[in-house]
Formats: structure tokens, sequence, C-alpha cells
């Protein structure tokens, strides 16, 4: 018996299963508070947390509104709206608008530490998406 076929046949699963990017996108939309009131103007990044051995997906962001709701898209392609199936890590950063026709000097009161640069928070996305990836953040 050949081998060619067996290779052809080894080649063609293997094609089928790295062709693909290995990950789902569902939606996911939440609302971020600071000491209960709604945080608006604050950047939201999920960023998945792949098992060791798998592909991570491509990380997301979203926008808060002037209600604290946000609705999640991919990075680096915007379009896709939605996140990765799975767990993430999650930063939270406030960014001001910035209007050109401002000139008072800028202070701005950022979150801690805890909720970006050592961000301790965390989200597990589920496989039907979500309207409720919510965070009560505090400010101590």
């Amino acid at each position: 018996m050949s081998r060619r076929p067996l290779v052809i046949t080894a080649l063609a699963v293997w094609a089928a299963g790295c062709g693909g990017p290995g990950y789902k996108i569902v939606a996911v939309a939440g609302r971020v508070t600071l000491d209960g009131k709604a945080l608006a103007n604050a950047t939201v990044q999920f960023y998945p947390d792949a098992p060791p051995g798998t592909t991570a997906g491509p990380t997301s962001v979203g926008h808060t509104d002037e209600d604290g709701r946000y609705a999640l898209a991919l990075v680096d392609n915007p379009a896709t709206k939605g996140a990765t199936i799975g767990k993430h890590k999650v930063f939270i950063t406030l960014t001001p608008k910035d209007d050109p026709n401002d000139k008072r000097p800028k202070h701005y009161v950022q979150l801690p530490a805890r909720y970006n640069r050592r961000s301790e928070l965390t989200f597990d996305v589920p496989a039907g998406g979500t309207p409720s990836a919510d965070f009560a953040l505090t400010i101590r």
C-alpha cells in the first residue's frame, strides 16, 4: 500500500485544523461603575488567557458611554463585535475626551493600579456571549 494517500490525508486534516482561527467570537457588553456611579470615558480591554498549548484569540476593547455602558470589538478588526469565549484578564483605564478648544490644565484622577497596570480583574466569557460583563470598581 502506498504512503501517498496517507500523507495527503494527514496534510488535509492538518490544514483543516490550522486553517481556522481556533476561537469563536461572541457578543460581550457590560457596565462599569466607580463607587456606585457610572464610569464614563473609560477603556475596557479583554486579553484572552489561553491555556498552555492553545492559541489565544485577539484582544477586544470597548469604551464606556455616559452611563458606563460599553460593547467590545476586536482590536485588530473593529468591525467584528465581541470577544473570544473563555477566561480573560481585564484592564480598565480612564480615557478622558480631549477638547482641542479647552486650554485649561488637565488633572485626571487615575483608577487604582489593581484595575489596570496590575489588574486583578478577570472575566469568563460564556459560549453564548453576555450583555452583563459588569465591573463595580471602588477607589479605595
